[in-house]
């Protein structure tokens, strides 16, 4: 995560918690925002092309020379960061989690909603 996100992430949890006693909804969403500041990484990831949360990444579908740019990461960092002008693929998605823990070169395959898929890692490197 930039540290721009984590910035905002902290502003919104202060002003929920100096709010008057707000709705459950509230005080879910500050439970929410203490879990994702006590795990969120700030620090730039190493560039050794393993794929993990925090990278951009660059895959290739099937024999396709398409290729698509996204961050692995969490999806709660999308509208963050105004610098984030990628999608976000949560590592726990099926593509997400079938890169995860792969390096720049792997082919692996995952069920999708529409069948099975075969992406080519292109390149990981960390994003910001």
């Amino acid at each position: 995560m930039t540290q721009t996100a984590r910035q905002r992430l902290e502003d919104e949890l202060a002003t929920l918690e100096q709010a008057p006693a707000g709705s459950a909804t509230d005080g879910a969403r500050a439970q929410e925002l203490r879990r994702l500041l006590r795990t969120v990484e700030v620090d730039r990831k190493p560039d050794d092309g393993l794929v993990e949360p925090g990278m951009q990444v660059t895959v290739r579908f099937g024999q396709d020379s398409d290729q698509v740019t996204f961050l692995v990461g969490d999806r709660e960092m999308m509208g963050l960061d105004p610098d984030l002008d990628l999608d976000v693929y949560s590592p726990t998605s099926p593509m997400g989690a079938a890169i995860t823990g792969k390096s720049v070169g792997d082919t692996v395959s995952y069920q999708a909603p529409n069948g099975e898929q075969q992406v080519t890692i292109v390149q990981a490197q960390p994003f910001g």
